[in-house]
């Protein structure tokens, strides 16, 4: 390690970085013909798992702002993939639920994702999978840790 910085060639973080920039890639290239994003399938994705989430939800499952989440439901809502109510029933959240249109959109989206996962695991043993498993979820249970431990 270099005293002014990090080696880049044995740091972890920054291995883990390149790792998620090419996961990202990857899953861009598959999604880019079905004229969705990340993001898009995302929320998508989560929509199916958990209905009804608010947009800020939303956000923080997808890893975005709340206003970029509220930009890309206006557009799924308008194009037809989510239905959200008109008012709010409590306070000013909108529920989204997935449309018919959505679900099968989702359907071909997670085929496509699910097919680079596996390209990604491909050289890993089920016990190598595992393990990687629970490290990253020690990681981010330390990250996390830390970060309410300080604020």
């Amino acid at each position: 390690m270099s005293q002014d910085g990090i080696d880049l060639e044995t740091s972890l973080g920054y291995l883990l970085k390149e790792a998620s920039s090419a996961l990202r890639a990857a899953m861009e290239a598959v999604l880019r013909p079905l004229g969705m994003t990340v993001t898009h399938y995302s929320c998508l994705e989560l929509l199916s798992q958990r209905p009804g989430l608010s947009n800020s939800e939303l956000a923080r499952g997808a890893f975005v702002t709340r206003q970029s989440m509220n930009v890309l439901l206006q557009s799924l809502e308008r194009d037809g993939y989510v239905s959200r109510p008109a008012e709010a029933r409590v306070g000013k959240v909108l529920p989204a639920q997935l449309t018919p249109r959505g679900r099968r959109s989702l359907a071909k989206a997670t085929a496509m994702v699910r097919s680079v996962e596996v390209r990604m695991l491909g050289g890993m043993t089920p016990e190598e999978q595992s393990d990687a498993h629970n490290i990253l979820q020690s990681m981010i249970r330390s990250l996390r840790n830390d970060d309410e431990g300080g604020a």
